[in-house]
């Protein structure tokens, strides 16, 4: 063999092995993950060889090989243990090693569940409840704008004083028993996450409105009204309101400032001063009042237009509108007697 070609031969092996060392690097640290998760299984007696190739039936590992070198490397076969485990599409084979052999099996987990429309205060209480966290700590964590602020895009236009409601999105989470605090505020910021779509973010910009508007009028509508049709007829006349300097005039907020939760509340209650009564200062609160699901974001985001400046709720919770002030008094007194 002549020199060039022994050389060229060097060189194709060392191309080789550097791309081979890249590619093993990046299956092994980089996670990308897609937030669709599996219920993956280890059986007692299973062996590496075993795992590494269910893991590659199901889509979590792109190479069994370097999943297996990786084990060997570190020594670690032997402390994969037996359960059932939640895992992410995307996960790196570092993170994936970490939690199967861990032990932190699905048996070790608990429920918790947060309700639409609950404020912060709401979601600390049941907590605690449950004993997952101190309603103190979980609120002094979701006020830390440091923690969370370089985490998540959709947050760089909350103001940094404000805390994350609005943002812990409602749903059924699972949670391991002796997960940290910033784990589960984690998972409901994850879910915000991927429920706010990039076509929902680039229409609200398009609108020349911020994420926190959206999620402040979001979370008043979703404890307005309780239909889908209804919440985005009711967006666009807070919409308007809004835009031409009109008081929103929502119970919701004046249940927020004095916590009673009353359907119709009280003229003394209207009378309170807070930025967040919106029968005596125009404009959105100063931030939202819960944490609205799905339908009340996407009713904030793609209203229903119509000619409306005014609604109420009947007895029955059907929603009755007006076009002016004069037809709302009349439907107060025919339905609201």
């Amino acid at each position: 063999m002549s020199k060039k070609a022994f050389f060229g031969l060097i060189v194709i092996i060392l191309a080789a092995v550097i791309f081979t060392g890249i590619y093993a690097l990046r299956e092994i640290y980089n996670s990308n993950p897609t937030r669709e998760s599996v219920i993956f299984v280890i059986t007692k007696g299973e062996g590496v060889r075993q795992i590494s190739q269910n893991l590659k039936d199901d889509g979590l590992i792109g190479n069994k090989l370097v999943f297996e070198v990786y084990i060997y490397l570190k020594k670690i076969g032997h402390k994969f243990q037996a359960g059932e485990y939640e895992l992410t599409h995307g996960w790196s084979i570092k993170k994936l090693v970490e939690l199967l052999t861990s032990g932190r099996a699905l048996s070790k987990e608990q429920e918790i569940k947060i309700i639409e429309g609950w404020n912060d205060r709401e979601i600390a209480e049941s907590l605690e409840n449950q004993g997952v966290v101190t309603a103190d700590d979980f609120l002094e964590a979701i006020y830390d704008d440091r923690i969370w602020r370089g985490k998540y895009d959709f947050l760089e236009d909350k103001p940094k004083k404000a805390s994350l409601e609005g943002y812990l999105f409602p749903d059924t989470y699972r949670i391991y028993k002796d997960a940290s605090l910033d784990d589960i505020i984690t998972k409901m910021l994850d879910n915000f996450d991927s429920k706010l779509t990039p076509e929902m973010r680039e229409d609200i910009k398009e609108q020349g409105r911020t994420i926190f508007e959206i999620i402040t009028m979001a979370s008043i509508i979703e404890l307005e009204v309780p239909t889908d049709g209804d919440r985005k007829m009711i967006a666009d006349i807070f919409w308007k309101r809004v835009d031409n300097g009109v008081a929103l005039q929502s119970d919701a907020t004046i249940n927020y400032i004095t916590g009673k939760g009353d359907p119709t509340p009280s003229l003394e209650d209207l009378k309170v001063d807070s930025l967040y009564n919106t029968y005596l200062y125009p404009d959105l609160p100063p931030g939202p009042i819960g944490n609205p699901g799905v339908s009340a974001i996407e009713a904030a985001i793609y209203p229903t237009p119509n000619e409306y400046w005014f609604y109420l709720s009947k007895p029955n919770g059907e929603t009755v509108f007006g076009k002016d002030h004069d037809e709302h008094v009349r439907n107060k007194q025919k339905w609201l007697k």
